[in-house]
C-alpha cells in the first residue's frame, strides 16, 4: 500500500510538469489546450516540487510526508480549476492522496497519541535520574539461584544500574486466534523510580491506520486506541487496567531490564532449580507471575494470572497470560529476547503479539 501511494504521488507530481512546461513554453502538450499564464506555471511547478518531495519522505521519513503532500494537494486542486477541462481527472488523484495525508496528519496533531507519548516521555526524562552505579556480585546475593544466573547471561552484572529504557519494537498484532495479523511498529519508554511504562503502537488493519497509546503512571494505567485518528475503539481504564499494566511492567523488567531485578521489594520464591514465583509491587498494585529458565540462565517463559483481557476497554477476562522467549539476540550491545504475548483462553492459547526489538538504550539523558 505505502509503495503504490509512493508511486501515485510521484507520477501526479511528474504530470504537474508539464503545465509548467507549457507555461513557459519549454514543450508543447496537446492534450493542454487551455493557456496557462506564467505565474500559474510556477504554481504547477510548486504542485510538482511538493509532491517530488512527499514521495521522497515517504522512503526516507515517512512520519513526515503528509505536510508538504497537503500543501501540494491544495495548489495542484487550485491549478486544476484554472484548466477543468484538460486536467478533471487530476482531482481524483488529489483525492486519492488527500485522505491518508489527512489521516497521517491527525496522527501527528497535538491531541494525538504519539504527541502525548512525546509529551510523557519529555516530562519523565526532565526529571533527574538518580545515580547508576555499576550492577555488583553482591547486588544479587539475596536473589535466587537461577535468577543470580539470568543477571549474568543478559550481562547486567557490571552493567550500570538501570534508571530509564527505551526501546522501539517490529512485530505484529492480533485480537483473536482467526484474527489477520496486523503489522505494527511501537515505542516504549519506562523510568524504574518512579516507575512508569509508556508504550506507543502504531499499526495497520487492512491498509488503514490504528494507533494505541498504554500510559501507566503513578497508580493508574490506561490503554486506548485509536482507528484512523478520528474514531476511538478502545478506552481501558479502572482497577483490571492498573492490575494488569502491573503484570505487564514487571514482564518488562523480566525481559528488557534484568538489573531491575535487584530490587529487595521484589519477593522471591523458588519452586524447583529453573523456576522461581515474584511477587511485584508497584504503587499499591500487587502481582505475581512463575519465571522459568533454561539451564544456562536463560528465561524461557514468564507466567501470570493477574492480567485481565479486553477488546473493548469495558469488559474484562481475568486470563493466565505468558510471553514465552523464542530466542536470544544482541541488540546494541544487549542480549534482549525475541518473544510473543499469548492469552490461555478456556479454548485454548493463542499468541496475539510478537515483538522483535530493533533498538534499545538504557539511562536516557534528554528526548
Amino acid at each position: 500500500m505505502k509503495y503504490l501511494l509512493l508511486v501515485v504521488v510521484a507520477v501526479h507530481g511528474l504530470i504537474h510538469l508539464m503545465g509548467f512546461a507549457k507555461a513557459f513554453g519549454l514543450a508543447a502538450f496537446e492534450q493542454l489546450r487551455v493557456p496557462i499564464s506564467q505565474p500559474l506555471g510556477l504554481l504547477w511547478l510548486a504542485a510538482a516540487l511538493l509532491f517530488l518531495l512527499s514521495a521522497a519522505l515517504l522512503l526516507a521519513a515517512p512520519d513526515w510526508w503528509w505536510a508538504p503532500a497537503l500543501g501540494a494537494v491544495l495548489i495542484s486542486q487550485l491549478v486544476i480549476l484554472t484548466s477543468w477541462s484538460d486536467a478533471k481527472f487530476g482531482t481524483l488523484a488529489n483525492l486519492i492522496i488527500l485522505v491518508p495525508a489527512l489521516v497521517a496528519g491527525l496522527a501527528h496533531a497535538p491531541w494525538g497519541y504519539r504527541a502525548q507519548y512525546a509529551r510523557d516521555v519529555a516530562a519523565g526524562l526532565a526529571t533527574p535520574a538518580a545515580q547508576t552505579t555499576p550492577v555488583t556480585g553482591a547486588d544479587l546475593t539475596h536473589l535466587p539461584p537461577i535468577v543470580q544466573q539470568y543477571l549474568r547471561f543478559t550481562g547486567a552484572v557490571g552493567q550500570p544500574r538501570v534508571a530509564n529504557y527505551r526501546l522501539r519494537f517490529h512485530g505484529a498484532l492480533r485480537n483473536g486466534p482467526d484474527s489477520a495479523w496486523m503489522p505494527m511498529v511501537a515505542d516504549q519508554q519506562s523510568f524504574v523510580a518512579p516507575a512508569e511504562r509508556l508504550f506507543f503502537v502504531d499499526a495497520r488493519m487492512f491498509g488503514v491506520p490504528m494507533t494505541a497509546y498504554h500510559r501507566y503512571v503513578g497508580p493508574n494505567a490506561t490503554f486506548e486506541v485509536n482507528v484512523a485518528s478520528l474514531v476511538k475503539v478502545v478506552d481501558a481504564r479502572g482497577p483490571e487496567m492498573d492490575r494488569s499494566e502491573t503484570v505487564t511492567l514487571f514482564n518488562d523488567m523480566a525481559l528488557l531490564a534484568p538489573a531491575t531485578l535487584i530490587d529487595p521489594a521484589i519477593t522471591w520464591e523458588e519452586l524447583d532449580p529453573l523456576t522461581v514465583r515474584a511477587t511485584f509491587t508497584n504503587a499499591g498494585h500487587t502481582i505475581t507471575a512463575v519465571l522459568t529458565f533454561a539451564e544456562n540462565g536463560a528465561l524461557t517463559n514468564f507466567i501470570s494470572d493477574d492480567r485481565s483481557r479486553t477488546l473493548d476497554g469495558k469488559t474484562y477476562e481475568r486470563v493466565r497470560w505468558s510471553t514465552p522467549v523464542s530466542g536470544w539476540r544482541t541488540v546494541n550491545g544487549h542480549r534482549l529476547p525475541d518473544a510473543e504475548a499469548r492469552w490461555h483462553l478456556p479454548t485454548g492459547e493463542f499468541a496475539y503479539a510478537r515483538f522483535e526489538v530493533v533498538d534499545v538504550a538504557y539511562n536516557v539523558v534528554g528526548r
